[in-house]
């Protein structure tokens, strides 16, 4: 298929590197007209976005400076793909009060910003797809070692329903994705990380990590992308309010 996005107007933030670039990646190759944001704003510089911005999703202003620059460009969005996040590894007893803020600050109240933000031009509109990526380490499944993390992707999934529940009737639709494992450059640095703590070489941890998926290897982001499309194109109009996984069998 081709241009099955066209002219849409569509907002990804982390769009740097990893999903967020694969989804962003994705909707301009179907004819988008992506807004692309990252905090680290050097990332997007080959990205071929209508419009490439730093945001950071922890700063209302900033979300509030970035959506009076789409309306006067753009006008309403038509779709909202919210990425940014952040792994935190431990237990319970490893999670400081920090990391557990900072955790939730990023992973989901970043979400209800943007969101809260962003939404009452698209009920004008009467029209709109929101995807938010959670993950299959949610309400899905625990795995050791993702406390804080679960906890908040568990979130997003009840974030995205309720959203979904909300505007049911205003041409709202709201969806998560709960990818499994991804290649990415995020995992790269958790692995070098974990590998450091322990004392493990990198190529056992990142076996590790190949190993907990059933299918024997890690996801792509382009796999994640393409269901991300999906969920913004009117093919998925009469889908929402669930989370859909991507996950090479994790949650099985």
């Amino acid at each position: 298929m081709s241009g099955r996005v066209q002219n849409k107007v569509a907002l990804v933030t982390a769009a740097g590197q990893g999903i967020g670039r694969a989804i962003a990646q994705a909707l301009i190759a179907e004819g988008g007209i992506v807004i692309a944001t990252d905090l680290a704003e050097d990332k997007l510089d080959d990205l071929k976005a209508r419009m490439r911005q730093k945001l950071d999703v922890r700063a209302q202003d900033n979300i509030e400076a970035l959506a009076k620059a789409v309306a006067a460009e753009f006008g309403a969005l038509d779709i909202l793909v919210n990425c940014a996040g952040y792994v935190a590894n431990g237990s319970v007893l490893d999670c400081t009060e920090k990391d557990w803020d900072f955790s939730f600050d990023l992973n989901v109240k970043s979400m209800h910003r943007m969101i809260k933000t962003f939404l009452p031009a698209m009920l004008q509109k009467k029209t709109g797809s929101i995807v938010n990526i959670s993950s299959a380490v949610s309400s899905i499944r625990g795995v050791p070692n993702r406390y804080a993390y679960g906890a908040t992707k568990a979130a997003v999934i009840g974030l995205t329903k309720a959203v979904a529940a909300d505007f049911i009737r205003q041409g709202i639709r709201c969806n998560a994705i709960c990818p499994g494992t991804i290649e990415s450059p995020s995992l790269d640095e958790r692995i070098a990380a974990q590998s450091k703590a322990t004392g493990q070489s990198v190529d056992v941890v990142r076996q590790a990590f190949v190993d907990r998926q059933p299918m024997g290897r890690l996801g792509k982001s382009a796999e994640v992308a393409a269901l991300a499309l999906f969920l913004a194109s009117d093919e998925a109009s009469y889908i929402t309010g669930q989370a859909h996984l991507v996950d090479g069998g994790m949650a099985l």
